[in-house]
């Protein structure tokens, strides 16, 4: 079809640009509005003296969603970009001499198992089995309802899928059903550390994200993770989407319960319809008056949220050798982490932290003789970011790494960069400092989550991280296409 209305996406992170193609092949008009200098929301890349850095996510799981994204308009992601299954998949250092290497291989892994704890490799295959299950309904039939109501879930089948993806049961005693040994606790909890809560108030439902990590595998475009966001700004351009970079929406002007204007920095814009990717609350409370909000600062400061994080981009005019691109750092209290993200939020005692070296697999991004670090430590949003507090924690792990690996990068550090709260809050409008969105909580789940849709204007929807279905890059693709979905039965209505 081809149609006449003009729809205006504001943010070109995964969610606005996933909207925006699907709305543009069917037709519309679509606007993208972008107020950083390039497109990709979190998903930025950083250039300096030869070293490329992904700004924001590193890890690409659930290979399908990005496929079946793609498929929409006929294209793979071979067309794009070219896909590596990295093996080992990741590596877990518990301590000095306490390595983890998790392969690519199921049968690798149900020995690594067995020999870490006899008689786990059963148990292992049959929590998959159930997570493979979960990962199925939940990405099958859960992520692509807009939840607007409890009544799109009333539905027998469902309901009784519901309970057997176990939303009423904790990851924590989930996974300490079939597993004693203390470092595959870890290693199964892990995934949901970036969840918003821990496996104690984090749902039995998401052991999918393990489905998701051990069985669909670890994978990396090469060139990096804005290799995608290249993607599909190529597929937007090609759909005709037109993508205003350096232009921020500073008010929503509303009128007869319909947006009215787009007042930004570089003019005004006008649209019959208004999907908002940019921060969630910021749209909420600041782009809009008092009247045509959907929440009060109440609700928004009630919210639990998923973690900040503490960033470190570092590139080295040496190579480290021993380590792995994706190296999880867990020779601290995962439990007492834990509870200083989302119990007692402060900055941590004796933080986990994760360091990505994307140069052990590609060579594009870091001089010849030179790596390409990624250091991130995850903490509770909202707390005081300084210099001084970032320089603390550097030198925390810089020592921690150290130790374990056996080499000391700082000498060696020709480029360097810290990211956090305050940059977070600057260029994302991020509430809170937020780098994840919101939790995924039982009680931040579907129709729990803030609404897709605004209450009180006709033309106005919200995508993204902070709505359904939930954090995340493949979560983000597809909030943007359930929007695009909402926003052609409005216009169609």
């Amino acid at each position: 079809m081809s149609s006449s209305k003009h729809i205006i996406v504001i943010g070109s992170g995964f969610a606005g640009l996933s909207a925006a193609c699907v709305l543009a092949k069917e037709g519309y008009k679509v606007t993208i509005l972008e107020k950083n200098d390039q497109p990709g929301g979190r998903a930025r890349v950083w250039e300096q003296s030869g070293f490329r850095f992904d700004m924001g996510p590193s890890w690409y799981w659930m290979p399908d969603v990005f496929e079946n994204f793609f498929a929409l308009f006929g294209k793979k992601t071979t067309d794009y970009y070219q896909l590596k299954r990295l093996d080992p998949g990741y590596r877990v250092y518990y301590g000095q001499n306490e390595i983890l290497d998790v392969p690519a291989s199921m049968t690798e892994l149900e020995a690594l198992f067995e020999q870490i704890e006899p008689g786990s490799s059963t148990a292992l295959r049959q929590f998959l089995n159930q997570a493979e299950y979960k990962y199925k309904v939940g990405m099958g039939e859960y992520v692509f309802r807009p939840s607007h109501s409890i009544t799109e879930f009333i539905d027998f089948n469902l309901i009784k899928k519901s309970f057997s993806i176990q939303l009423l049961t904790s990851m924590s005693s989930h996974v300490r059903k079939y597993f004693k040994n203390p470092k595959l606790v870890k290693l199964l909890e892990f995934p949901v550390l970036f969840l918003g809560a821990t496996p104690q108030n984090t749902p039995a439902m998401y052991s999918m994200m393990n489905y998701a990590d051990l069985s669909l595998g670890t994978w990396y475009p090469m060139g990096g993770m804005n290799e995608i966001v290249k993607a599909m700004v190529s597929l937007a351009t090609e759909l005709g989407v037109e993508i205003e970079l350096n232009t921020e929406v500073t008010k929503i002007n509303v009128k007869d319960k319909r947006v009215d204007t787009i007042q930004t920095n570089k003019g005004v814009f006008n649209a019959d319809m208004v999907i908002a990717g940019a921060d969630y609350e910021h749209v909420d409370q600041h782009l809009l008056d008092d009247p045509h909000r959907n929440y009060t600062p109440k609700y928004w400061n009630s919210r639990t949220m998923s973690p900040s994080s503490l960033l470190f981009y570092i590139g080295t005019n040496k190579k480290v050798p021993g380590i792995q691109h994706h190296n999880l750092f867990f020779d601290e209290d995962f439990e007492l982490h834990a509870k200083e993200i989302y119990t007692s939020p402060q900055w941590p005692t004796n933080p986990l932290f994760y360091v990505c070296c994307s140069s052990k697999t590609d060579n594009t991004v870091a001089p010849e003789d030179g790596e390409n670090l990624f250091f991130l430590m995850p903490i509770a949003p909202g707390l005081n970011d300084d210099e001084s507090t970032r320089a603390k924690y550097f030198n925390l792990m810089m020592d921690r790494f150290a130790r374990i690996t056996g080499h000391d990068i700082r000498s060696s550090i020709v480029v360097k960069r810290s990211y956090a709260l305050n940059d977070f809050k600057s260029d994302y409008h991020s509430f809170k400092g937020n780098a994840y969105g919101l939790a995924n909580t039982l009680a931040q789940t579907a129709f729990f989550k803030p609404a897709m849709r605004a209450k009180h204007i006709n033309n106005l929807l919200y995508t993204g991280q902070l709505t359904v279905p939930g954090p995340g890059v493949p979560p983000a693709i597809i909030s943007g296409q359930v929007v695009a979905g909402e926003a052609m039965k409005i216009l169609v209505d």
